[in-house]
């Protein structure tokens, strides 16, 4: 067996690994916002970019912040990377760093919504959601909201929203959103991925036919894979099974080529609405393909945050 094991532990890590973006297209111009890039496949996803273009990395620890953003200008030798404060926990925060960015920037192409928290025990936003939903889908949803009239005046420009296989877990609790009935910290997060995978889908239809041309302003969603990051540093199970079983994990660049995949692949330029793994198209669960939950989930979305978003 430990022969075995050698001889084909080069094919297991090239099967783990799974796809790679391949695309050479460069982003000279263009600026790229990317959500909790100071760790993992997100730290990963602005290496590469930073690589092509100007990123700016919004993250709620600016510490962190600023030094992922100093490691990547001192490797890449683009100076136009760029840490600022964001906290999806606040939407006092994210107004703020919304109000601030288009006070600065002109210009935006690419808006990756890849922070994210699992698995956490109970708690609640400064809003009073639910951790889970308010930072995955809530946080990301009033983000969005508050940059698309820029990403509409810059296009053709990509919103590129990162799920997770677990959205085939979850489904949407209208009678219980923020878990105050019941609470299981691994469902909760399923459905704040399902909430990433519709909140695509809606916004998708929404931008459809407000261009001229398809390729105008494009929404999709992904799943890295399984990936060897912090994300699970809230359940001790989990952190030890990933420790035990990193081999056959993805590293942070593996997981972070779809992400890479969908905001510069040429081919996807009008392709919107859909959902990705490994660099290409995979199956999206059914409760991911239901448009009255979608439109729902979108109304409620925006009656929570206070905002009028047809």
């Amino acid at each position: 067996v430990p022969v075995f094991l050698f001889v084909a532990a080069p094919y297991i890590r090239r099967y783990v690994a799974g796809g790679r973006c391949k695309s050479t297209a460069r982003l000279e111009g263009k600026v790229v916002i990317i959500t909790g890039a100071n760790t993992g496949i997100g730290k990963e996803t602005a290496r590469d970019l930073a690589r092509r273009g100007k990123v700016i990395i919004a993250c709620r620890d600016t510490a962190k912040a600023e030094a992922a953003a100093s490691e990547i200008r001192a490797e890449t030798g683009n100076r136009e990377v760029i840490a600022k404060k964001l906290d999806l926990a606040d939407t006092k925060s994210i107004r703020e760093f919304a109000e601030r960015f288009l006070a600065e920037e002109k210009e935006l192409h690419i808006l990756i919504n890849n922070a994210g928290v699992m698995l956490c025990p109970y708690s609640k936003t400064a809003d009073g959601f639910e951790m889970q939903l308010g930072v995955n889908h809530l946080g990301h949803f009033l983000l969005t909201f508050l940059l698309l009239e820029r990403l509409k005046q810059c296009a053709p420009a990509r919103i590129v929203n990162v799920s997770s296989l677990a959205h085939h877990g979850g489904r949407i609790r209208f009678h219980d959103l923020h878990g105050e009935k019941s609470y299981n910290r691994g469902l909760a997060y399923c459905h704040s991925k399902l909430a990433n995978v519709l909140f695509t889908r809606e916004l998708a239809r929404r931008l459809q036919g407000k261009f001229q041309r398809q390729e105008e302003l494009t929404a999709n969603a992904l799943h890295p894979g399984s990936v060897y990051s912090d994300l699970v540093r809230h359940s001790f199970i989990m952190t030890w099974l990933w420790k035990i079983f990193s081999f056959f994990l993805k590293t942070p660049c593996e997981g972070a080529q779809t992400s890479i995949y969908c905001a510069v692949a040429e081919e996807l330029e009008s392709v919107t609405g859909q959902y990705f793994s490994d660099c290409q198209p995979a199956y999206v669960s059914p409760r991911g393909r239901d448009d009255e939950t979608a439109k729902k989930l979108w109304s409620v979305s925006c009656e929570l945050l206070g905002i009028q978003w047809d």
